[in-house]
């Protein structure tokens, strides 16, 4: 089993309930799952948008990184994610991101991991140190808070706990 890290958004639709059953969705693929508070996020790319929600899961995955990679796209289609037709960085009904896979490093065409832009998101990093407050960068073998330290604020506040 590997540990792994998703990063979860959304910012179209019911986000709150497309979370919230996104969460159901994943506890069929990982297992003993950790799950974050919830964030509101204000947009980072393209700022001509609803602020989003966003969260971190962590758990145990019997999956190759591929196979969650499908998993996780096809939890974001069944929520009305559709790629073909969306703005980079713009609203989205749902957004999977895998953070961490183990201490995997992975640069392959449409996966990689760490996810690239995570050391730059604050609302990836404050929600994986809450569930996972001693995890490092695989990469450069740094915690996780050197990188938040590093960051201006980017408007992210808690709003509630997960299941609240």
């Amino acid at each position: 089993m590997s540990k792994v890290v998703l990063g979860l958004g959304s910012n179209q639709g019911d986000s709150l309930w497309i979370l919230e059953h996104a969460i159901r969705d994943l506890s069929g693929v990982l297992s003993d799952m950790r799950i974050s508070s919830l964030y509101s996020t204000t947009p980072q790319d393209y700022s001509d948008q609803d602020d989003f929600y966003n969260m971190v899961v962590s758990g145990l995955c019997s999956l190759s990184p591929r196979e969650l990679l499908f998993q996780c796209q096809s939890i974001e289609s069944k929520y009305g994610r559709d790629r073909s037709c969306e703005i980079p960085s713009g609203p989205r009904s749902l957004d999977i991101d895998i953070e961490l896979f183990d201490s995997c490093i992975i640069r392959e065409e449409g996966l990689i991991i760490p996810h690239e832009r995570m050391y730059q998101r604050q609302f990836v990093l404050i929600p994986l140190l809450e569930i996972e407050s001693e995890s490092a960068d695989p990469v450069s073998g740094r915690p996780f808070t050197f990188f938040l330290e590093q960051l201006p604020d980017q408007g992210i506040h808690k709003v509630g706990i997960h299941g609240n």
